[in-house]
């Protein structure tokens, strides 16, 4: 079986928490898109992990971790993190592969990066490492790739700076670099986890753009980045937030207001630890943006829903959900392509009634408050989808399982 988890939103909803409680199920997990932009926190009792390149899976000690053929992957960077793992007694020799087709981040990438945004007139607020430009390079048929790093005319293209940053890494990759379509038709019958990266409002494509990453983040970039056709998927799922959050420019409906919800925002921030991952950068948060999320569950085809940081909204007495926009003098019920629209978008709100109660107590569903399940409920009769996975904690154990994606 082959499932693949995206974001829902616009990143950081918790993607890297759920693939690596699904991976207990899994053999194989393949990341198919994005680089070190991205950050995957996972917890384990006392244990914090933050990942940027290595598949979430690689945490359980008898799984394979691919990074796909859509990703770009600084080399120093990737080494560092394999170190990280290394030094907290994760055994990871052996069990990381890359695809041949995935792109190489060069040094000088990351400087031209920072200057291109920083030369906008309306900054994106990328992570600055170097990322797009090489996305761009991709486009251009400029870039390199794992699979280039024998061809000997190619290497001679190379400016000298970056072969000495490459030469000490070339022996160290030469086991690990793989045809990854090869690999997972060897592997065909494996249950294999496909984790996404960034978030559906972040893809290229769908995303709010040109505030969006530069590589595929929705759920078709699985079988781009995975090596295979999309008929080999059987399940697409979507985490999403209890609220919304996003990070660096662009539009943002449901943003809390800086002038009446200071208050509000503050305690989301804090409480759900919304800083970047990769960046350190804190959050911009607001409540649920339900119209998004159900473009997200439109243009992704999801079967189900993935719900986390619930429990951030535990000590509310009342909690909204944006349920429409008033952009003009018009009410609008679907998330526009226009950037201008949304960012004169009024959020219209629903209210609901907290529950007051830890949901980190409850070991099932039905021993969640009234209140929550109604809030749950709600979601799901508006999006269409099935909230089967609820999230209560960081902790890989504070999950709770409505329904197992692995059953067919």
């Amino acid at each position: 079986m082959k499932i693949v988890v995206i974001g829902a939103q616009w990143g950081d909803e918790g993607k890297g928490k759920i693939v690596d409680y699904l991976a207990g199920e899994a053999q194989i997990i393949v990341r198919f898109s994005g680089g070190a932009n991205a950050g995957h926190t996972i917890v384990i009792g006392d244990e914090q992990y933050a990942l940027h390149l290595i598949p979430s899976g690689i945490l359980y000690p008898d799984k394979m971790v691919v990074l796909g053929a859509g990703m770009v992957i600084d080399p120093e960077e990737l080494f560092k993190e394999l170190q990280m793992l290394k030094d907290r007694g994760i055994e990871t020799e052996g069990r990381v592969l890359i695809s041949d087709r995935a792109h190489i981040v060069l040094p000088h990438y990351v400087k031209i990066d920072k200057e291109r945004d920083a030369s906008r007139k309306k900054p994106i607020g990328v992570t600055g490492r170097g990322i797009g430009i090489t996305y761009s390079m991709k486009s251009e048929r400029d870039g390199i790739r794992f699979a280039d790093l024998e061809w000997k005319e190619k290497w001679d293209e190379l400016d000298q700076v970056d072969k000495d940053f490459l030469a000490p890494y070339l022996e160290k990759l030469k086991p690990m670099i793989i045809d990854l379509s090869v690999y997972l038709g060897h592997h065909k019958n494996a249950q294999i986890l496909f984790e996404g990266a960034q978030g559906t409002l972040l893809d290229l494509d769908h995303g709010t753009y040109p505030y969006v990453s530069s590589g595929t983040s929705c759920a078709a970039g699985a079988a781009i980045g995975g090596c295979l056709g999309p008929r080999a998927l059987d399940k697409v799922l979507g985490v999403f937030k209890a609220y919304s959050t996003r990070v660096g420019n662009g539009p943002f409906p449901s943003e809390f207001d800086p002038s009446s919800e200071d208050e509000i925002c503050r305690f989301v921030r804090e409480t759900g630890r919304e800083y970047g991952v990769t960046t350190g950068r804190p959050r911009r948060c607001g409540y649920l943006d339900l119209v998004a999320l159900r473009y997200a569950c439109l243009t992704n085809t999801f079967d189900s829903l993935v719900m986390t940081h619930l429990d951030v909204y535990d000590a509310l007495d009342e909690i909204k959900a944006c349920v429409a926009y008033r952009i003009g003098n018009k009410m609008v019920e679907n998330f526009p392509a226009s950037i201008d629209a949304l960012n004169n978008a009024k959020p219209v709100f629903r209210s609901f009634p907290g529950w007051k109660k830890p949901l980190s107590n409850a070991l099932t569903y039905e021993e969640f408050p009234v209140e929550a399940m109604e809030y749950i409920e709600f979601i799901q009769r508006f999006c269409e989808t099935q909230v089967d996975i609820v999230s209560v904690g960081y902790d890989r154990k504070e999950t709770i399982i409505r329904k197992s994606p692995w059953t067919k």
